[in-house]
């Protein structure tokens, strides 16, 4: 079995986004960056399978050199190759960047085969589009389910699962086949020493990405006012227990 894994690098979950004077790009001044969650999921999910199969899984990422650090981890928990498509300047639209995925996943296919399974994140952490994924999926011609639960490999076909207000859909997609993975399909696993130190010599190709832009442009970036909150102290030992009776009383949470 091939796979492909496509991710993004993100700013650290729960850190704090400056944006630079003009308003024109994020300030990364001491940000720390890592891989979508979303993706980190599709990882493990591609390694799972791998394991259960055989076969190889290839990460694919389009961003700064620095990208290289994302492929690199993710070849320490059991991806076999990286491949950056390195840009320079700043965030590309979503409809350039799945032509440039869709044209480095074809150069790929073309040497070593076709891939059986594309996998994505659900969404990007940071723009959330919902819209690179899917568009591969139609420039390649195959089909596609977004939102996956769960995701498994038999007998020619992915069958995936994603949950619905009516409970769990599963869907059959016959191979080759693309899947947009949720945070929570499983649980990452964390890389081993050993991992860590294949993923150093590991092969890490790095190509000069060529896309027209989309139909999108970046005006302005802002950052949303910040709320503040207050706490009060109730007390302290024993003292407090009045005052937090009233405070569930006033919720209602006591009957």
């Amino acid at each position: 079995m091939r796979i492909c894994v496509c991710v993004k690098r993100v700013p650290a979950p729960g850190s704090k986004i400056n944006i630079t004077a003009d308003g024109q790009q994020v300030d990364t001044t001491n940000l720390g960056f890592t891989t979508s969650p979303h993706e980190e999921c599709a990882v493990e999910a591609a390694a799972q399978l791998v394991e259960e199969h055989g076969g190889e899984a290839t990460v694919l990422t389009l961003g700064p050199a620095e990208a290289e650090e994302q492929l690199r981890y993710a070849i320490s928990v059991g991806m076999h190759r990286g491949v950056l498509l390195a840009t320079a300047d700043g965030e590309w639209d979503p409809q350039r960047t799945a032509r440039a995925l869709t044209t480095a996943i074809t150069e790929l296919e073309a040497v070593d085969g076709p891939f059986d399974l594309i996998l994505f994140g659900n969404e990007s952490a940071d723009a959330g589009g919902f819209q690179v994924g899917i568009r591969v999926a139609h420039a390649l011609g195959r089909p596609m389910v977004n939102g996956a639960k769960g995701l498994s490999v038999a007998d020619g076909a992915a069958s995936v699962e994603r949950e619905a207000d009516a409970g769990r859909e599963t869907y059959s997609l016959p191979l080759p086949a693309v899947v947009g993975v949720k945070e929570g399909v499983n649980l990452p696993r964390y890389p081993t020493m050993r991992g860590r130190l294949a993923s150093k010599k590991a092969e890490v190709a790095s190509n000069q990405p060529s896309a027209d832009a989309g139909g999108l442009a970046e005006q302005v970036l802002k950052s949303p006012p910040e709320r503040t909150s207050q706490t009060i102290v109730l007390g302290t030992g024993p003292d407090a227990a009045p005052a937090v009776v009233d405070v569930l009383e006033e919720l209602g949470v006591l009957s």
